[in-house]
């Protein structure tokens, strides 16, 4: 069965172009301009992907990608017409897997969902366990425990996780890991990055102004220690 794709948006004309490019290559969609209906039609609908404006009547995009981040993890692809950097990172720190920002190709849009869906499908592949103090990432399982106790992150943390945790003292730029999430093809916003740490650490550290396993490298990037 073809992905559905949920197109939330109150622009008729950005609606239609998502639709004709989203169906011309495969993806069967569904659109609502309201943030309160797109609520309603991601629980009963459960689409595979939800592109979702920021400015919507009603309930705006922050307010939704909230909402859904409550109780699933299902890929959210952001439009913007903002270009402030911090409306970027909200969305990334709200649990959004990407963005585009107004205008854009309709072409790129596919691209993206596509990135995203093979992200998400594909996942992470590696089998095993890797330990580093009380912490314990089942690659196998995408689950992660600290003292046993199981910390939920989404997909994106996970594989972020994942990706330093597999080179312990490596330091990763920006762009590096941009590339490993994402793919070689991949143009985005390297501080997004930032985003992502950010989340990842409020969930996975005792003390995320203190971190023990995600650190910066100031002026680089990031790396994973396993040090005590």
């Amino acid at each position: 069965m073809n992905e559905m794709i949920l197109v939330v948006d109150d622009e008729p004309k950005i609606v239609k172009q998502a639709r004709d490019y989203l169906e011309k290559s495969g993806f069967r969609v569904v659109h609502t301009g309201d943030g309160k209906l797109a609520l309603a039609a991601a629980r009963q609908q459960r689409p595979d992907l939800i592109v979702l404006d920021l400015n919507l009547p009603g309930m705006d995009g922050l307010d939704v990608c909230r909402a859904l981040r409550r109780d699933s993890d299902v890929p959210i692809i952001m439009l913007t017409a903002r270009v402030d950097e911090a409306d970027r990172l909200i969305g990334l720190e709200l649990g959004a897997d990407d963005y585009i920002v107004k205008p854009f190709s309709p072409r790129e849009l596919v691209a993206r969902v596509r990135a995203v869906l093979r992200r998400v499908q594909g996942g992470v592949r590696q089998s095993g366990l890797i330990r580093a103090r009380d912490l314990e990432i089942d690659l196998r399982g995408h689950r992660v425990r600290r003292a046993g106790e199981e910390i939920p992150l989404t997909r994106t943390e996970f594989n972020l996780l994942a990706t330093l945790a597999r080179h312990p003292g490596q330091t990763f730029t920006r762009a590096q890991l941009l590339d490993r999430l994402h793919g070689v093809a991949y143009e985005g916003y390297d501080r997004s990055i930032d985003a992502h740490v950010k989340n990842l650490r409020r969930k996975l550290e005792v003390d995320a102004a203190d971190p023990r396993y995600v650190l910066t490298v100031y002026g680089v990037g990031y790396k994973f220690t396993d040090e005590v």
